[in-house]
């Protein structure tokens, strides 16, 4: 241990006395790994704010889902289904952090103020108290009001837009009941949520109760009922467990996992209600493919980042080792052996790869300040990517741990043959000053 600390300050003290000759592989390690590290943040948080903005619009980890061909909005669970689903959660220990249930009008829906109207692709029913941990990670308008009642509505910001409404007017809604009539009733806008993306632009939200009454539900029933867990990586495992007890006492469809073979399932007609248990990953499946695509973008800039990294750790380090051939023949006529020599040289690599991620961590964080500054609400079709209308970088762990590791495997690949043939070479060869 003695020799090997030994060793490692010798190596230190030529890592300080070459510092500049280390300059430009430094440049070139630390500008790699800090774009692969953005890019990677990049696309971990455009998934983590696709699959939170999902969470609040589909309301769960764990979603159950009732369909029935008999009424014209497809979406239904009686009270009794209801009952089973959550007799269902406690027999399996789904121990959600809250339940909700929805129900869910969709397609036809109007809104209608001062002679203005826009067609709605979705109005959510909710129960105020049991969604406002949702409300409360929505931006809204007026961020300290959150008592909402039967006769409140929420409107999103491009709506209100459109309406040239504001927060106390009074719009009309207009639904269809489940027999096909037109049904209208009159809301106070309580709230105004900023929400411009696919999920929330043409949606309003009413208490249950009233969108019950309006489509002539009765106070029990619901369309979805959702699980929200601590845990959001079990979910596929719980709702196999869930999907067991449930289809002993209920008509239950098939597992799916995407939305296609979901929209072919529910295309089959049958008599009843069905109940299918459904993941937030089968709602975005479809969406999922523009992450695909994302990731074979992120890989192959990460690649591209790491062969430039092996080309210039190559090439300098072997210019490094050939100004130094004849002093590291003078260290070995001194006494250091070929075991000796690679322990010094790998030591200045290995504070050269961590100074890289050190400064690596540094530049990424000036940039992640940066990038906080420009809002990219302009990017259409973005923003279930985005929160707040801004790209967010997610620095998970494994992320860096990766990325960390990829560098270092990269910088010892590059070098391991030249230090490897310079400790082998005969020492009158060194001290001729002979190319490696």
């Amino acid at each position: 241990m003695d020799k090997f600390l030994a060793l490692s300050k010798v190596g230190f003290k030529y890592f300080l006395r070459y510092r500049r000759r280390y300059i430009f592989l430094l440049v070139a390690l630390v500008f790699g790994y800090t774009i692969v590290t953005i890019f990677s943040s990049v696309k971990d948080g455009m998934y983590k704010n696709l699959y939170y903005s999902a969470q609040s619009h589909y309301a769960g980890d764990i979603i159950a889902a009732g369909y029935t061909s008999g009424y014209e909005n497809q979406l239904y669970l009686s009270e009794h289904e209801v009952s089973e689903i959550k007799k269902a959660a406690v027999t399996t220990d789904i121990n959600p952090l809250h339940t909700v249930q929805r129900t869910i009008y969709f397609g036809d829906g109007v809104i209608f103020y001062n002679g203005a109207s826009v067609h709605l692709k979705y109005v959510l029913g909710c129960d105020w108290s049991s969604e406002l941990p949702i409300f409360k990670t929505m931006s809204f308008e007026d961020s300290s009001t959150f008592n909402f009642d039967d006769k409140s509505i929420i409107i999103s910001s491009p709506m209100a837009k459109l309406l040239n409404a504001m927060i106390g007017d009074i719009v009309v809604l207009e639904v269809n009941t489940k027999w096909g009539q037109k049904n209208t009733e009159q809301f106070f806008i309580k709230n105004i949520v900023d929400d411009a993306s696919v999920f929330g632009y043409y949606k309003v939200y009413i208490s249950r109760k009233s969108l019950n009454n309006l489509i002539l539900y009765a106070d029990g029933d619901c369309s979805t009922v959702g699980f929200f867990l601590e845990n959001q990586t079990v979910a596929e495992k719980k709702r196999k467990k869930m999907q067991e007890v449930l289809s002993r006492n209920l008509s239950t469809g098939p597992l799916v996992y995407d939305r296609e073979r979901l929209d072919a399932e529910i295309g089959e007609k049958w008599d009843g209600i069905k109940v299918f248990l459904l993941t937030l990953p089968v709602y975005l499946s479809e969406v999922s493919e523009l992450l695909d695509a994302i990731n074979i973008i992120t890989y192959f800039i990460y690649g591209l980042m790491l062969l430039i990294i092996l080309v210039s750790a190559t090439v300098t380090y072997r210019l490094i080792l050939h100004e130094r051939v004849k002093e590291i023949g003078i260290m070995g006529t001194i006494g250091f052996n070929s075991s000796d020599l690679r322990k010094v040289l790998w030591t200045e690599v290995a504070i050269l790869g961590f100074l890289s991620l050190v400064f690596g961590l540094l530049l990424v964080f000036i940039f992640n300040q940066i990038f906080s500054l420009f809002s990219f609400s302009w990017f259409s079709g973005f923003e279930i990517f985005m929160k707040n209308k801004k790209f967010t970088l997610l620095y998970l762990p494994k992320t860096f741990l990766i990325n960390g590791l990829s560098v270092f495997f990269i910088l010892f690949m590059s070098v391991i043959i030249p230090v490897f043939n310079i400790s082998r070479k005969k020492l009158p060869n060194l001290l001729s000053g002979e190319a490696i």
